[in-house]
């Protein structure tokens, strides 16, 4: 493996990209994060870090790295190194490819573009002194379960403040939405398609109960918004049930995925799934279902007047960088993180639109100023000259 140069993003993404790193719970036969995970540690051991490999599950490790002086202020910044399939991408998936100012390749933009800034802005920072340590965290598994993140959260993990390096075109995003996912099981009777007086039809009941979450949805969620996040949400997943033309299908499952903003609950959501069931069985009593959760991913809220948020902003400023605040579209292990008590914001290069894309790019250039930010808030959190 040839060495990268000490601080070199660019040099640094097109190694991290040229390692199939899939998902194996989403892939089957996906390598995981193993090989990633190995170089990217070999990487940051020539650089100066103090590196450890911690296995979030078998074979499947996060890099922990850290550099600076222990006892000071603590900046964690964290990403993640697996990958989605490569089915149907319209160039090859790990070559890094470099063509018009970009780089090409599954997980250029999600996310070993962010990976690789936040590496070499530590390194960075590093070189020019530093009163306090940075934490990388380069964590597996965040697009299935986010065991990486969980298991290091669960080992005590702690920082003043953390940067989730996602894609977010160079925009702070302080916020995103979580989601829920429930399951509704209807139970009918079957009987032949002619025996109306038998039959009770559950994909009957799945569409009225359809019907009423799409009331929920106009009267009630449309309504209920976040300033950066738009409105709360919920789309059918997927629906299966009946056996044949000529029977009354005597079962339907209905998956639901609610999104969810800051401040709503588990309970909340299958309060108001239990209520618009409810609302159906008052005018058809056979209705039979089952609400069933099957996960929670909370969603994630730092103010903006929060100091990471001010520290983030001003090292923008201080490079030359416009300002601007979004909301996060998809979930991120930043909800975790701050669940653990460490304000976190996402901030990284790359448009979230070409995250699974089937042509996945991050401009170099985006890379290298996302680079430079971070190595300033590093140098400034320390310093702390943003309370």
């Amino acid at each position: 493996m040839t060495a990268i140069p000490t601080g070199d993003a660019i040099a640094l993404l097109r190694q991290l990209v040229a390692v199939d790193s899939r998902n194996p719970s989403l892939v089957p036969g996906g390598p995981g994060e193993g090989a990633v995970a190995h170089a990217l540690a070999t990487t940051l051991d020539s650089w100066g870090f103090r590196t450890t490999l911690v296995e979030a599950a078998p074979g499947r490790p996060n890099v922990v790295a850290r550099i600076g002086r222990p006892g000071g202020r603590v900046l964690l910044f964290n990403g993640h190194l697996d990958v989605v399939g490569v089915d149907g991408m319209l160039h090859p998936p790990f070559s890094a490819e470099e063509r018009d100012g970009r780089i090409y390749g599954r997980g250029s933009c999600d996310m070993k573009g962010g990976v690789a800034a936040m590496c070499a802005a530590a390194a960075r920072a590093a070189a020019e002194g530093l009163d306090g340590e940075i934490v990388i965290t380069a964590v597996a598994d965040e697009e299935y379960e986010s065991l990486g993140t969980r298991a290091l959260v669960a080992t005590g993990l702690r920082a003043d403040a953390a940067i989730v390096t996602e894609p977010t075109r160079l925009a702070i995003n302080p916020a995103h939405r979580g989601f829920v996912w429930v399951e509704l099981d209807f139970r009918g009777r079957a009987a032949h398609g002619s025996r109306y007086d038998l039959g009770v039809d559950a994909i009957r009941h799945a569409g009225l109960v359809i019907a009423a979450l799409d009331q929920l949805q106009r009267d009630v969620l449309d309504h209920r918004t976040h300033p950066l996040l738009g409105h709360a949400s919920l789309h059918l997943a997927t629906i299966e049930g009946g056996s044949g033309w000529s029977t009354y299908p005597d079962r339907c499952t209905l998956r639901v995925e609610r999104r969810t903003l800051p401040g709503e609950s588990t309970d909340q959501v299958l309060q108001e799934f239990a209520a618009a069931c409810e609302r159906v069985a008052a005018i058809d009593d056979a209705l039979d279902v089952q609400l069933r959760h099957v996960l929670t991913q909370g969603p994630s809220d730092v103010p903006g007047h929060a100091p990471i948020v001010r520290a983030l902003e001003a090292a923008m400023h201080a490079e030359g960088e416009t300002i601007l605040h979004e909301g996060m579209s998809a979930w991120t292990d930043a909800a975790l993180l701050n669940d653990a008590g460490i304000p976190s914001i996402c901030y990284g290069p790359g448009d979230i639109i070409l995250a699974h894309a089937d042509e996945e790019w991050i401009p170099m250039d985006e890379v290298e100023r996302a680079t430079r930010v971070l190595a300033r808030l590093a140098q400034d959190w320390m310093r702390g000259t943003v309370a």
